[in-house]
This record gives structure tokens, sequence and C-alpha cells, in this order.
């Protein structure tokens, strides 16, 4: 799974979306990489993908029937924050039917809505939050 190499503090604050980015979200290492297989699975050798986010926040989790208090739990898994109109993922060297197909089974993994998004100078095509 992607994760950072190293880190300044082990442990993050939740943080919030501020301003009018009330939709978006976190978006876990495994989440990242089930929708990537996907993808990569449905092109074969076709094309080339760019993943353009990375899972840089930490998320800490208490074991189960641990009584409050007594600190911050251990760290749990990596994840990325997303805000509305990120890229995802960006595609190329594929048809934009099968990079609609592919992006549509990469958004069925992912816990937000997404939409396709394309360039109509270049065969290119990208994911974004929606």
């Amino acid at each position: 799974m992607l994760m950072p190499k190293k880190v300044k503090y082990r442990k993050q604050q939740k943080g919030r979306n501020r301003g009018k980015a009330w939709r978006g979200g976190f978006i876990t290492d495994r989440q990242i990489e089930a929708s990537r297989i996907a993808m990569t699975r449905f092109i074969k050798r076709g094309g080339k993908i760019w993943v353009r986010m990375f899972p840089d926040k930490p998320i800490t989790k208490k074991p189960a029937e641990v009584r409050m208090g007594s600190g911050k739990g251990p760290l749990d898994h990596w994840s990325a924050v997303i805000k509305p109109g990120k890229i995802l993922f960006e595609m190329e060297g594929v048809t934009l039917e099968q990079a609609r197909e592919a992006m549509r089974l990469a958004s069925h993994k992912l816990p937000i809505m997404t939409k396709l998004v394309h360039r109509h100078d270049v065969k290119v095509g990208a994911v974004a939050a929606k």
C-alpha cells in the first residue's frame, strides 16, 4: 500500500474542510490501490495511468472494547484528503470509451462521488472528485 517514507509527526488531528468544500472526504490507501488495480486490469497494457493523490494523513484507531481516555490510539492506516474538483486519476493511450469504463470501475471502489473529465485536444481522460 501507499504510505510516506518518513513523517515528522506520527499522529495528526483530524482537521476539517473549510469554505464551500463540504463534499470530498478521505480516501484510504487500500481504496486507492483497489481502484488502480481495477483500471489496469481493464485496460491491460493499452495505456498509462497516473495516480494524482497520495495518502499522507495518518488515521489512528483505538482497539475494540477499550475504555475512554489513556491517550490517542495507535496508527491504523493512511488516507488522502480529497476536496471537490481534485483530479484523482489520469489516463492516456486508450480510447474515450475504454477510459470511461475503466474510470467507472475505479469509481465503484471509492467512497466519494466522481465524474469523468477529459481534454478535447488530447486523448486523455481523468476522474475528478465531484
